[in-house]
């Protein structure tokens, strides 16, 4: 709505306003500027507004009237809570459109703490009110608000849990009990675990205690296993109408076992059979097992067949060792059975087999080709004796069926031959088939 005006026509002569002098005219408008000379009231004393535990956003409007002109400060109002708030669970807002405080929830109520809450809301104007004029008994409400029942899910208690095993330990081990308490007291339900998620699948739960127990050895080397903690969820679900569900984090630290026997790299090495630099490779080993049952290591040679003994190895550090040769050897593929333990208790050791080629190096070229021709021409060696044997079986089997049918066929034709001999033909006739 404009604010009101005036127009006035004002005439103007000459000529001291005789007859003979000229007249002019002209308009004057007069706008008139409100004031807020008319403060806010709420339509209602008391307003209602019902709300279901857990939940935010608007819980209700309200209204209010204000005489003075709209979209001005004098009209938009401002809205406060002044009583009843204390856990600032409420705010309230201003409707830019409409001039209504939106009212919200902005902390989720919980009906067992309270059931009901009462607000007083103190409307007021952008603009101060003119002299005189004051805010009075309408320009306060109260809001009556019911918080409704809801069934919540269980929790944990505490959440993560934590527990700390040694991995390893026997199937159907307890690793804990869990608990989770119904946040609705007023309601008797009963409350149920189930697994949720178990990656590794290692676990399972007890549906009506929550003890958890080993289903799987527990694995600390598996990667399902972060930081040497394996996390599982579990699900408490309680006995509403629908039940309600609430999700609990187990947390389990495991303690490393020497279960793991360490192992060698490189696996295969090369050597020049005329070599003057005796020494082949640098062995290192390492462990998927945490201190103390990895290095030091100790590093052996298997008992070295032949007369001679042509390979050494000696400790470099706590996870090395150097390979050599004592004698320089032809050239071919030689496999060396290295043994190598850890410091754990009890130790564990690996036998891993070093793949050495002794090769031909001429013009600083390595060519390997005849120690891998050799390791070739054994295989088909193999095989070709393998097939020779096979096909002198078929040949001399064969054989032996073919004079086997042979003197079948004599024996059925001469029964037949002796007539009246009827004994020897069903004899024939039974050996045949």
């Amino acid at each position: 709505m404009e604010n009101p005006k005036y127009e006035l026509i004002i005439e103007a002569k000459d000529m001291a306003g005789l007859d003979v002098g000229l007249t002019g005219t002209a308009t004057a408008t007069i706008v008139i500027d409100d004031k807020n000379d008319h403060p806010p009231e709420f339509t209602k004393k008391e307003f209602h507004a019902t709300v279901k535990e857990g939940v935010t956003g608007v819980i209700v409007n309200l209204s209010v009237e204000d005489r003075d002109d709209p979209a001005t400060g004098a009209w938009r109002a401002v809205y406060t809570v002044i009583n009843g708030n204390p856990g600032q669970s409420f705010e309230i807002h201003t409707n830019p459109k409409t001039n209504e405080g939106m009212l919200s929830v902005v902390k989720p109520l919980d009906y067992e703490i309270s059931a009901f809450h009462t607000l007083l809301i103190k409307v007021e104007n952008e603009d101060p009110l003119v002299p005189d004029i004051a805010y009075g008994r309408s320009s306060t409400a109260t809001v009556q608000i019911t918080v409704l029942d809801v069934n919540e899910g269980p929790v944990f208690h505490p959440d993560p849990m934590t527990v700390t095993k040694q991995e390893n330990i026997p199937i159907g081990s307890v690793v804990l009990t869990v608990s989770a308490t119904d946040p609705d007291i007023l309601q008797h339900q009963t409350i149920r675990y189930s697994v949720y998620k178990d990656p590794a699948g290692w676990l399972e739960i007890n549906p009506t205690n929550g003890t958890i127990f080993t289903t799987a050895v527990l694995d600390r080397e598996s990667p399902y296993v972060q930081n040497n903690v394996y996390t599982a969820l579990f699900l408490a679900i309680d006995s509403g109408n629908p039940p309600a569900t609430g999700t609990g984090t187990l947390q389990i630290t495991l303690e490393d076992v020497n279960d793991n026997a360490p192992t060698i790299y490189p696996t295969l090495a090369k050597v020049c059979d005329d070599a003057k630099d005796l020494r082949v490779v640098v062995l290192g080993a390492s462990d998927k097992d945490l201190h103390p049952n990895t290095d030091p290591f100790k590093f052996e040679l298997s008992k070295q067949s032949g007369p001679d003994k042509v390979w050494k190895i000696t400790k470099i550090n706590n996870t090395h060792a150097q390979v050599s040769l004592l004698q320089n050897l032809k050239k071919a593929n030689y496999n060396i059975p290295i043994l190598v333990t850890d410091s754990g208790k009890p130790p564990l050791t690996n036998n891993t087999e070093l793949k050495v080629q002794v090769c031909s190096c001429k013009k600083s070229k390595m060519d390997c080709s005849a120690a891998d021709a050799l390791h070739i021409s054994m295989i088909l060696i193999l095989l070709f004796s393998l097939f020779s044997l096979f096909f002198i079986r078929e040949v001399i089997c064969g054989r032996f069926l073919n004079e086997m049918n042979a003197e079948l066929k004599n024996l059925i034709k001469t029964s037949r031959q002796a007539k009246g001999n009827s004994s020897a033909y069903s004899a024939a006739a039974e050996y045949s088939q």
